[in-house]
C-alpha cells in the first residue's frame, strides 16, 4: 500500500513535500547491504539522502516529487545538514 504525501504530512508536521523539483546531481554508493542515494536539487544547497536495497536508475536531469524532513548527519566532529527523503516519485 502506497502512502499519499497528504497523509504523511498530516501525521508528521515536520515533513515537507515538494513537487516537480529538478535533480542536478544523483550519486549512489554501497554501504553494507544498502545503496545510499544522494540527490542535489536545483536551487538548494543541502543534499537529499535516501537508501534502497538495489541500484536505481540515474535521476540526473529528471523532475521528482519529494517528501522529506530536515536532519543532521555527523561525520567525525562536524555536523552537516541533510534532507532525509521518505518518499520519492518521478514527476
Amino acid at each position: 500500500m502506497q502512502s499519499s504525501p497528504e497523509k504523511l504530512l498530516e501525521k508528521h508536521h515536520e515533513m515537507v513535500h515538494t513537487e516537480n523539483s529538478k535533480v542536478t546531481s544523483h550519486v549512489q554508493r554501497k554501504q553494507g547491504e544498502w545503496i545510499i542515494n544522494s540527490l542535489m536539487i536545483e536551487g538548494c544547497s543541502v543534499p537529499f539522502k535516501y537508501k534502497r536495497q538495489k541500484m536505481y536508475k540515474d535521476l540526473k536531469g529528471r523532475r521528482v516529487n519529494l517528501t522529506y524532513y530536515p536532519s543532521v548527519e555527523k561525520v567525525g566532529d562536524v555536523s552537516f545538514e541533510i534532507m532525509k527523503v521518505v518518499r520519492i516519485k518521478i514527476a
